[in-house]
């Protein structure tokens, strides 16, 4: 795929003057759907009609050719066979056309022919220099210019503009999104459907919206994310003007493992990678259309919040305790009232009133003038920075002190046709649910913290071995010594060849001691029988390494690693790998040999700060371990914190040769923080 599509030659192609249909025929309902649409639309006397036979279609001549028009034609829509594409994209690029728009599939869906055919159709299209959106999709709507070169019926293509950019790269979702968001009272700005997204991917597309000054938030359905670091930037430049990118990503599977000898490649799978990502970078995830249109229409309105309390006001007393429920699970912050507030809630109500958040202004509210003046009150309340009205329009009389305020429907269902016209005099919408709108609340709530991620600072240089030698398989004793240069911290070990030498080694440590086996062939140790430990006294010692060096078998064993052994304290892991999408991916995860049971991680895309990792730390579920538990030694977390910086460093100068990285067990006790044991692997050059 061609790297960036700009946003110029996207205008170009979402902003014709004129449209030439090739391959239009009676037979083709998308074809006659696209033309009926650009019809109704006023469109008429600017979209050409081509068919190699010639005649009447959809009662209008059509020509044989692009050419035999002689018209200056700007963009393309072709519903010709797979086999006449290139020929079309020939004849249109004669014509002086620069964009076109793909129906046919047979492409990349097909599997390996047809990867084929699309990498010859994008050959085709860049030597032609045209801009191709497709294959394999519906087309697009331009509401704000009226273009409707969509392949939907006319009855489901909204007629007035809004604030929603939509994206998605199957037609079908891209027109129930739509549907849904016209029910909702959110008006869209573009509609634009990917398809398989041989030249334009969504990033592209991401961009035209950000830049488009109509469009106020941009939600997304995905199935497959390409050019990452485009949706990454693109992403970056929507935050960055207030613009929340919503995605709903279809395909939430097992996680997968990019190297089977590390344990990390256990924590980092396609979508767990994704997830992680996309909420580093502000995009906010969704798992429903109705979470996509409701969060992604509700951003289009409010824009980043600059305070984050919400305060609710009904007249139902009904509707506070799901409220409060659904908050408390998404963590959406509904704040205690300020004295001042209670205090003037208290008179506006009748005795029996509580003048707490959620309000409920009881049976009183039903008169204008009490809702009103609550309202008023809890909008001017310092802890509160959005008001719901809970299932009640407020009346004219409220004031709500310039910050914004929303409408809270009980359940789902469109916007009734008298609220319409009060949503928009007023700039505000309605929320459909009180799960899908708290839901939306806590994300734009969450989003407005978090859309501004400060660059991280470049990583303190590290030794590291030279280019040429970051190869093959390295055993624990060289990973050892990569580490320790590098600054991070591992548990004191020599490297012995005869049991004499294990002895003295062990005695010099006094105590208990492990014993392990060293050999690049043999990552996991312990599966052969390549390690002992607690083992004390030179009678133990000396048969410990007969057994321990015996277990190599036929591998080429450089020898056998002595330790002094550790109290039982808490264990981490802490790994980066090679993402092939997203780059290097650090993994932070309680439990040490457990760490595939207990599945409790952290994942962040390098480069990190010092903020993103004390936030892995805070999202493990076992992040109570390191404040200390029935007596265990509380965690120094600000000398944790560095020594994860100094891996992901160190992983970071180790690339592009590094395949993965990763200290299982990191003993922490105190601010006794040590690698127990590490294994390093290279990418296959």
């Amino acid at each position: 795929m061609p790297e960036t599509i700009s946003s110029e030659r996207l205008a170009a192609l979402f902003r014709p003057r004129r449209i030439v249909m090739i391959g239009a025929s009676e037979r083709l309902p998308h074809a006659r759907m696209v033309f009926q649409n650009l019809l109704e639309w006023g469109y008429g006397d600017r979209v050409l009609l081509v068919n190699r036979r010639g005649g009447e279609v959809y009662g209008r001549p059509a020509a044989t050719s692009v050419v035999e028009l002689g018209e200056e034609i700007d963009v393309a829509f072709l519903s010709v066979p797979v086999a006449a594409v290139p020929d079309a994209l020939e004849e249109a690029a004669a014509a002086g056309i620069r964009s076109a728009c793909l129906l046919a599939g047979g492409y990349a869906e097909e599997g390996q022919a047809g990867a084929e055919r699309q990498r010859e159709l994008v050959e085709v299209a860049e030597r032609l220099g045209m801009t191709l959106l497709g294959p394999n999709c519906i087309g697009y709507l331009n509401a704000v210019d009226v273009v409707p070169l969509l392949a939907a019926p006319v009855e489901r293509l909204p007629r007035r503009p809004g604030r929603l950019g939509v994206v998605a790269q199957s037609g079908g979702n891209a027109v129930s999104i739509m549907s849904l968001a016209a029910s909702q009272n959110f008006g869209v700005t573009h509609v634009v459907t990917t398809g398989n997204e041989a030249m334009i991917a969504m990033a592209d597309v991401m961009e035209f919206l950000v830049d488009d000054e109509e469009t106020q938030a941009i939600a997304l359905y995905v199935e497959t994310l390409r050019k990452p670091e485009a949706f990454l930037r693109a992403a970056a430049r929507a935050n960055a003007a207030g613009k929340p990118v919503v995605i709903f990503k279809a395909g939430r599977s097992e996680l997968g493992a990019r190297t089977a000898a590390a344990h990390t490649g256990a924590l980092v799978g396609d979508d767990s990678v994704i997830d992680a990502v996309l909420r580093q970078y502000g995009v906010i995830r969704v798992d429903s259309f109705e979470d996509v249109v409701v969060t992604a229409g509700l951003g289009a309105v409010t824009g980043p919040w600059k305070r984050h309390g919400v305060g609710l006001v009904t007249v139902s007393g009904g509707m506070t305790s799901p409220v409060a429920d659904r908050a408390a699970l998404k963590g959406l912050e509904l704040p205690a009232f300020a004295p001042e507030t209670v205090s003037a809630l208290a008179e506006a109500l009748p005795a029996f009133g509580t003048p707490q958040n959620p309000l409920d202004t009881t049976g009183a509210g039903l008169e204008p003038e009490v809702y009103a003046r609550c309202c008023t009150i809890v909008a001017h309340d310092p802890n509160v920075g959005i008001v719901v009205s809970g299932g009640h329009l407020p009346p004219s009389g409220a004031d709500f002190a310039g910050k914004p305020w929303v409408l809270l429907g009980v359940t789902m269902g469109p916007v009734p046709e008298t609220l319409r016209p009060v949503l928009d005099e007023h700039e505000t919408c309605w929320l459909g649910g009180i799960r899908a709108g708290i839901d939306a609340l806590a994300s734009i709530s969450d989003w407005s913290v978090r859309r501004l991620r400060p660059e991280p600072p470049a990583p303190e240089p590290v030794p590291v071995p030279p280019q040429e030698e970051r190869t093959g398989r390295w055993s624990e004793h060289a990973t050892r010594e990569l580490l320790a240069a590098a600054g991070v911290p591992v548990v004191p070990a020599r490297l012995v060849c005869t049991a004499g030498e294990a002895a003295e080694v062990a005695a010099a440590f006094g105590g208990r001691v492990a014993l392990k086996i060293v050999s690049a062939d043999i990552q996991h140790k312990s599966d052969v029988g390549g390690v002992r430990l607690g083992v004390s006294g030179e009678d133990e010692v000396l048969t410990a390494y007969e057994a321990v060096a015996a277990a190599g078998g036929a591998a080429a064993v450089e020898g056998v690693l002595v330790a002094p052994m550790r109290e039982p304290a808490l264990e981490l892991l802490v790994g980066v790998v090679h993402d092939e999408e997203w780059g290097q991916i650090l993994a932070v995860a309680i439990g040490g040999v457990l760490v595939e049971v207990l599945q409790d991680s952290a994942l962040r895309r390098l480069p990190v700060s010092e903020t993103d990792v004390r936030e892995m730390l805070a999202q493990l579920r076992g992040a109570p371990l390191l404040r200390g538990v029935r007596g265990s030694t509380a965690a120094d977390v600000d000398a944790l914190v560095q020594v994860i910086l100094r891996v992901a460093a160190l992983a970071q100068a180790l690339a592009p040769e590094l395949e993965s990285l990763e200290l299982n067990p990191l003993r922490v006790d105190g601010s006794t923080i040590e690698a127990l044991d590490a294994l390093v692997t290279w990418r296959t050059r």
